[in-house]
């Protein structure tokens, strides 16, 4: 009976040591992103706190990087992952979170709202937001980041 006992405890073991060095492993290429991401936005932008990191994969990939610059006005940093190219925008110019989900909310009827998150598309900041209809199809809706515009919609999928 102890045998089985510990042989089990023991599988446990070996399970759990996959299971974590396989998280670790997986997430090695987003810290180092993530580390990447802060140097630059820290020694080109000005960023001196950061507040928030995030990838975004659309025709090219950027990370992007939420943070208060030496004046503590809130900004976010874009940066291209291969050339490193960045833009800096105040969050104060540009349009919440919660005013893209408010404004998507009156102008679609949707299901849910799956992601709202900050992007690029064609050189221009936007929101990306992902969502599902009635039907569960799948929607992309790309507001421009200052002005609310809707840029590009990519609905019924």
């Amino acid at each position: 009976m102890k045998k089985w006992i510990w042989s089990c405890a023991g599988l446990v073991v070996i399970i759990l040591g996959i299971v974590v060095y396989t998280y670790v492993t997986a997430y090695k290429p987003v810290s180092k992103a993530e580390e990447t991401a802060e140097k630059i936005a820290k020694e080109e932008a000005g960023v001196v706190s950061i507040d928030k990191f995030s990838l975004y994969n659309g025709n090219d990939s950027y990370y992007v990087v939420e943070g208060k610059n030496k004046d503590k006005e809130d900004v976010i940093v874009w940066i291209e992952e291969k050339t490193h190219g960045i833009t800096v925008e105040n969050k104060k110019d540009g349009l919440t979170k919660q005013a893209v989900i408010n404004k998507i909310s009156s102008e679609r009827e949707l299901k849910k709202i799956d992601t709202v998150r900050l992007g690029m598309l064609e050189g221009i900041p936007v929101w990306e937001v992902y969502a599902h209809t009635d039907d569960d199809l799948i929607n992309y809706f790309y507001f421009d980041f200052e002005t609310g515009e809707l840029l590009r919609n990519i609905e019924n999928i």
